[in-house]
């Protein structure tokens, strides 16, 4: 059976709704927390997939988090390698770390159910299916664009929320995989600084996870079984 690890950055941001897709796919699913003894160890190039998800620090606070040099370092040789990766949010901001380019403050706190902009490039990838359907953001950090990756959605604050490199790599700045996890929650009660710098009213932001959380995750998960159902492995 295939394999796929989910780095987890914090327990509270896993892979939620696009844990269907990768199942479908024929994937048996491992765990790692970044914060484990045993993460130093893990050599990110083994597993047949990688998923690396969201979490609330920067790539930039090495200070605060020696782990992410090691990772970024990891990580570069598997793209490297070309082993098919995909990153949500913090996990996006790390495959642009680890492809060279800048990863910073974007000076404003992107947060709500909004839909992405899909450029020509976006149209024709698996992110069709999420065009104007409003997903999750949740961030403020932002990234240059890396060379030699393709460019597919964009927002008025952020027009980098989304590339590709090739069938093997996907990176989404955004949160397509929430909106019927309970773990919305956690985000809730733990990033409640965030809806104040964003001025979002918790009440009203819940009652757009009820609203727009299904149809994002519906259309999150077509996303990423196309994506899968394109992966080309290498001998």
């Amino acid at each position: 059976m295939k394999t796929a690890l989910i780095v987890r950055h914090v327990p509270r941001e896993g892979a939620a709704g696009y844990l269907q897709p990768i199942e479908a796919a024929g994937y048996r699913i491992d765990r790692i927390d970044v914060a484990s003894p045993d993460f130093p160890g893990v050599d990110l190039c083994h597993p047949d997939l990688l998923i690396m998800m969201g979490g609330p620090m920067g790539v930039y606070e090495t200070d605060i988090h020696p782990w992410i040099p090691t990772q970024i370092e990891k990580l570069a040789a598997r793209l490297a390698a070309d082993r098919p990766t995909l990153g949500v949010c913090l996990g996006s901001q790390m495959i642009a770390a680890a492809l060279g380019a800048s990863v910073y403050p974007g000076g404003h706190m992107e947060l709500g159910f909004a839909p992405v902009s899909l450029n020509a490039a976006g149209r024709g990838s698996p992110l069709r299916h999420i065009d104007g359907v409003p997903v999750l953001h949740w961030h403020s950090d932002t990234f240059d664009l890396p060379a030699d990756v393709e460019l597919l959605a964009s927002t008025d604050h952020y027009p980098h929320q989304a590339f590709r490199r090739g069938a093997n790599l996907l990176a989404l700045q955004f949160h397509a995989e929430m909106g019927e996890d309970p773990r919305f929650e956690d985000w809730l009660t733990h990033f409640w600084a965030d809806l104040d710098t964003a001025r979002q009213c918790v009440h009203a932001l819940r009652q757009d996870h009820d609203r727009h959380g299904p149809s994002a995750v519906a259309a999150g998960r077509a996303m990423i079984a196309q994506w899968l159902a394109g992966i080309e492995t290498k001998a």
